[in-house]
């Protein structure tokens, strides 16, 4: 079905199939990408959006809430805000501990791995070293893949995308529990250790954001500490999570602004004034810590842990200035690097795509064990034999350490098994280092023809394809050290032919590394402005600045014109992630939202049976229940015909909507169970007894399901009265809007449900700008504060007094109306 088709079969004309219907339908999120190929890809019968659900980011103006913003005092509002910023220094302290213990593993234990490697090739030979290289390497991975399989596996992967998606507003099952920031902090060590061409970055990111996540709520879920309440919605949530993904960025790279940028620009899709100073302290925070434990690891007192244990490289003595000639290479190098990122991410995503579709579900967890192993074993063969295809160069004049000495784990001049004690092989040079000391030595400066141009051919090649190859195995795994070498070897290679041009020119081939670097990044993660700060801050070189910027956005432009997305967004199109992108599809200007509504909707009655709204919640999985005035504000026990048949609409007024979540929790506490169907005040000073707090649910599970009610006999013919717990402030669009406007609101909002509804006849008024001044909206309520309840019961802040369920009343703390609770408080 092609885009055309499907816009002619969505434009039938549906009037006189709405004559039946009820006046309120949902809309749901589009999906992920375009509209045309999911519906395409549903025709072929698969499944490519599964169970995920979407986060509440709207507050629900329910009686509950307005109880609690009227019950909020000025000292209530100087706790939360202490609340939230302290949250932020333990997240950014407990990041930077984290990503220093990773940091100290890796060294140490690659550090190791490569004494031990070369000793062994110098008092036994090579194949004893070999064997040892590859056993080392292969268990390491082997445990890796373990811990991800067996204690998390949505640790899998370096967990952007799934990190992108919940700041989209994607509630990803398990992403942010305890066990998968465990697993992914061992599954980095021993996949970085042992060799694999990916890198910890990404990871960092990802165990940044489940740090954020655990912290703000008090702990795990079944741990979590009362103090942080105020804290437990999607809403403050997610801000400490952008927080956290930032703070993972300044940990992996000690790029603290770039971190903020990073988030700004590649993950989050709501942002807010306030987001910006919360992620700066947190990265600051970072920054100090970091340089703490740093300064506890000199002279050599953390074993093989050293000043290489996180990315920083310092071009102090490189190309300061370049000549006009050279934007021609530079702009070579944005093309090249958009084209390789291009194709990187197509073959990545086709592997991707073939592992979930014929390896998962034919070998299951021993095909993701042995694909990792023998991923490893294939990355031992390639590391250790390549260097054995290029010729050992002499040692340049003017270095006293080359050949590295005592089979150090890091630096330059690697003799593997040359023959002269004056001689060092270049390829194993990069391959027998940490992935770290390996960038720093293609970016060095005054290095001429340190590295041939048979070597970095090679590299260039063989470690493309093990990045293509191993980035997606079932371990943690990121991208961004192994586009930082791809492009480094590349970029050295033509300023390799730039200097042999210019011979009587100052011509730094690690200008050119780090320009070839920023054009791998350009060209595979579409990143602009934080790769640019990123790489300033690990260079401390602005020289450099105009270079960078030009060879980034050539990449990136490059990069778009394939029709290839960013490496993020492909995934999680392969993982059935329902993404919203910044930008609709254009057609969806030409389709109306009665066209693709879900209809028709299942409503409630303001009073429900349990017996009925136990059916309505085991028959459907919506997440969302209208609620309609039913005749004089009673509903009658439903027989069995009710029970078994829907509810249908009639014209009825709605009095808002209602979460599936909220229905979970007023029959699991038994709380709001009345014996009559009657509506009274007492149903609504009920409610005021329940905190918003109550209604959220621990970060990355499912909430309540039925299973987890224990509902008596008797409850079943009991009441509830659905009133005090109804959203009466609901998005709504008229059937005749474009989806594109629909798509605009859930993007810019964060909706979660959006009600289509007929047209209406009444205009009650009209909002202009200077109605949403605080002065003008306080001169409204000079006489004192409006109604806070949503059924209709008339109940002030003043006159609530029932106290809440932790034993602080709910009433005002003053009589006169502070301008939050003014403007808030009002019905």
């Amino acid at each position: 079905m092609t885009r055309k088709s499907l816009y002619h079969a969505l434009s039938v004309d549906h009037d006189e199939e709405d004559k039946n219907r009820g006046f309120i339908h949902y809309v749901t999120p589009p999906p992920p990408a375009a509209i045309a190929s999911s519906i395409l890809e549903r025709n072929q019968g698969k499944e490519i959006l599964p169970g995920f659900e979407s986060l509440d980011y709207e507050d629900v103006e329910n009686t509950v809430y307005r109880s609690d913003v009227a019950a909020l005092t000025p000292w209530g509002s100087v706790k939360y805000s202490t609340i939230k910023w302290f949250i932020c220094l333990m997240i950014g302290a407990i990041t930077a501990g984290a990503a220093f213990a990773v940091n100290f593993g890796v060294e140490n234990i690659a550090g190791f791995k490569f004494w031990a490697t070369l000793t062994t090739m110098e008092h036994a030979g090579y194949f004893p070293s070999f064997l040892l290289y590859s056993c080392i390497n292969g268990v390491l991975v082997l445990g890796s893949v373990l811990v991800t399989v067996f204690i998390g596996p949505a640790a899998a992967g370096s967990g952007i995308s799934e990190v992108k998606a919940y700041l989209n507003g994607v509630d990803v099952p398990g992403i942010f529990h305890f066990n998968t920031l465990v697993a992914k902090l061992v599954g980095a060590m021993g996949t970085v250790s042992g060799g694999l061409a990916i890198g910890k970055e990404g990871p960092f990111v990802h165990a940044g954001a489940g740090i954020a996540a655990i912290v703000s709520q008090g702990g795990p879920s079944h741990l979590r500490i009362p103090w942080f309440q105020s804290m437990w919605n999607d809403s403050d949530r997610i801000d400490m999570v952008a927080c956290g993904a930032a703070a993972g960025v300044a940990a992996a790279f000690r790029s603290p602004v770039g971190g903020v940028l990073f988030v700004f620009e590649e993950l989050t899709s709501r942002w807010k004034h306030q987001l910006l100073w919360l992620m700066f302290f947190t990265t600051a925070i970072v920054s100090v810590v970091v340089r703490i434990f740093m300064k506890a690891c000199v002279d050599n007192s953390c074993g093989f842990f050293g000043s290489g244990g996180f990315i920083i490289f310092e071009i102090a003595e490189g190309q300061d200035n370049y000549e006009a000639y050279e934007l021609l290479p530079v702009l070579l190098l944005g093309v090249v690097g958009g084209l390789l990122g291009s194709s990187f991410i197509t073959l990545n995503a086709k592997l991707a795509t073939w592992r979930k579709t014929k390896v998962v579900p034919r070998w299951g967890v021993r095909g993701k064990i042995c694909e990792a192993v023998l991923v490893s074993l294939l990355t031992s063969i390639v590391s250790f034999g390549l260097p054995f295809m290029v010729p050992c160069q002499p040692c340049p004049l003017d270095t006293s350490t080359c050949p590295r000495l005592d089979n150090s784990h890091s630096g330059n001049f690697v003799s593997f098994g040359c023959r002269s004690k004056n001689q060092y092989n270049d390829l194993a040079t990069i391959f027998f280092n940490t992935q770290d000391d390996a960038i720093r030595n293609l970016f060095s400066s005054q290095t001429k023809r340190e590295y041939t141009v048979t070597t970095l051919i090679i590299f260039v090649t063989c470690y493309y394809f093990l990045a293509v190859v191993t980035y997606g195995i079932s371990c943690p795994t990121g991208l961004f050290v192994p586009s930082i070498l791809c492009g480094a070897a590349y970029g050295r290679l033509v300023g390799i032919f730039v200097a042999d041009l210019q011979r009587h020119r100052h011509i730094d081939e690690g200008t050119y590394a780090l320009l070839g670097a920023a054009s791998f990044l350009g060209g595979s993660m579409r990143l602009t402005m934080s790769a640019c700060v990123m790489l300033l801050e690990l260079t401390n070189n602005l020289a450099l600045l105009p270079l960078i910027m030009l060879v980034l956005l050539v990449a990136k432009v490059v990069g778009d014109g394939t029709g290839v997305k960013n490496i993020y967004e492909v995934l999680m199109d392969v993982k059935g992630l329902p993404f919203l992108p910044p930008q609709p599809e254009g057609f969806t200007k030409h389709v109306t939202v009665k066209e693709c509504c879900s209809h028709p909707a299942v409503t409630l009655s303001r009073v429900e049976q349990v017996r009925h709204l136990i059916h309505i919640l085991s028959s459907y999985s919506h997440n969302c229940f209208p609620v309609i005035d039913s005749s004089q504000g009673t509903v009658s026990a439903p027989g069995l015909s009710d029970i078994d048949t829907p509810r249908q609409q009639k014209q009825q007024p709605v009095l808002g909507i209602v979460l599936r979540q909220h229905l979970m929790v007023l029959l699991s506490s038994r709380k709001a169970l009345q014996s009559t169907p009657q509506i009274s005040a007492e149903s609504s000073r009920m409610a005021t007894a329940f905190r918003v707090a109550d209604f959220s649910k621990p970060v990355s599970s499912d909430g309540l399901t039925l299973q987890d009610l224990h509902l008596l006999a008797g409850d079943m013919d009991m009441f509830v009265d659905l009133g005090p717990y109804v959203n009466p402030s609901y998005y709504v669009v008229h059937e005749d809007a474009s989806l594109s406007k629909a798509y605009a609101l859930f993007r810019t909002l964060g909706l979660r449900h959006l009600c289509v509804i007929r047209r209406t006849k009444d205009v009650v008024g009209i909002i202009t700008r200077k109605d949403l001044l605080p002065d003008q909206v306080e001169g409204h309520f000079e006489q004192g504060l409006g109604q806070y309840t949503t059924d209709g019961i008339a109940m002030t802040a003043a006159s609530a007094s029932t106290p809440h369920v932790n034993g602080e009343s709910s009433k005002a703390a003053s009589t006169k109306p502070s301008r939050r609770s003014s403007i808030t408080g009002a019905s």
